[in-house]
């Protein structure tokens, strides 16, 4: 059996989406990852030893066959030198101690912030990607990505339940994330006798996958409760509105609302209110009423709307 080692730090949606791989390495995997995100991966399989960042060294106890570097970062490229492995795929440190990348990671890190085009390049080469990030990341590791779902642990029982929950913080990093007309949808939905609950900040993550659980429609921006509801099979309605729709794997349960000024603030971290309001809000609703049932757009159509 193979020994590996995967370091995938955060984002904790991040963390979440590279999870499809633990189905396709086969051996014992130790996952190298952020504090917070180790109740994510605890639980997920016998072959799985999940390790925090702050905790590191006790993944130097053994020779990996292959180490999975999934950070941009140089103190992960420091750590890489301490470790003992035969193959690595992704980011380290060279020499000089500049990021670079190994050759069959490069579908992937060409387009980061580490790109050896630069950032502009980079940018310009995510615009034009249209390959999911499991289909990059599969195709360096040599698989072919078919789909294979999240893996999340069994969450608590939570007593937030609806038809629709909305999901309208993505965080401080992206602030264009965050729609300027959440209120509005909430108020057309609930005139529809829908029962709409805005996701509250919780102390443990398996809580906040609890609440997204207990909804038939997911409603928010590119940010990890789309990835929670993607891994739930929640139907899930998503704005895009700077970071790019392509690399989201829908699963068949996602609509994607693409901002016509994608373009303009693609990948930018800034602040312009005209990317947070270029999606009016009846596309929005139009998709959430589809995603709950064909009936019910039927039953409840929708007029104009002023946003």
């Amino acid at each position: 059996m193979s020994n590996i080692l995967i370091i995938k730090l955060g984002a904790t949606g991040d963390v979440v989406r590279s999870t499809p791989l633990l189905q396709r390495l086969k051996g014992i995997v130790t996952w190298v990852t952020g504090r917070g995100n180790t109740v994510l991966l605890d639980r997920l399989g016998a072959n799985l030893r999940c390790v925090s960042w702050a905790e590191r060294h006790v993944s130097c106890d053994s020779t990996y066959d292959l180490v999975i570097n999934l950070e941009d970062d140089a103190d992960v490229g420091a750590f890489l030198r301490e470790l003992r492995y035969k193959q690595l795929f992704g980011a380290y440190l060279d020499s000089q101690n500049e990021l670079r990348y190994t050759d069959d990671s490069r579908r992937w890190f060409d387009l980061s912030l580490i790109s050896v085009y630069g950032r502009m390049q980079a940018d310009q080469l995510k615009a034009q990607n249209r390959c999911t990030y499991q289909e990059l990341i599969f195709e360096g590791l040599g698989f072919r990505f078919c789909g294979e779902k999240y893996l999340l642990p069994e969450a608590p029982e939570t007593s937030l339940r609806g038809d629709v929950a909305i999901a309208p913080e993505a965080g401080p990093v992206w602030p264009m994330k965050n729609w300027a007309f959440y209120d509005t949808l909430r108020r057309e939905l609930e005139a529809r006798g829908l029962t709409v609950n805005v996701l509250p900040l919780r102390p443990t993550l398996l809580e906040h996958l609890g609440d997204v659980r207990n909804h038939r429609c997911l409603v928010g921006g590119d940010s990890l409760p789309m990835h929670l509801a993607l891994g739930t099979g929640t139907r899930c309605v998503t704005l895009f509105t700077c970071t790019s729709p392509w690399e989201i794997h829908d699963y068949g349960i996602q609509e994607k609302i693409v901002s016509p000024l994608l373009a303009e603030f693609f990948y930018k971290r800034g602040f312009d209110r005209r990317a947070t309001t270029a999606i009016a809000v009846g596309e929005v609703l139009r998709a959430v009423m589809a995603q709950l049932e064909p009936s019910e757009a039927v039953r409840n159509p929708v007029g104009s709307l002023q946003r």
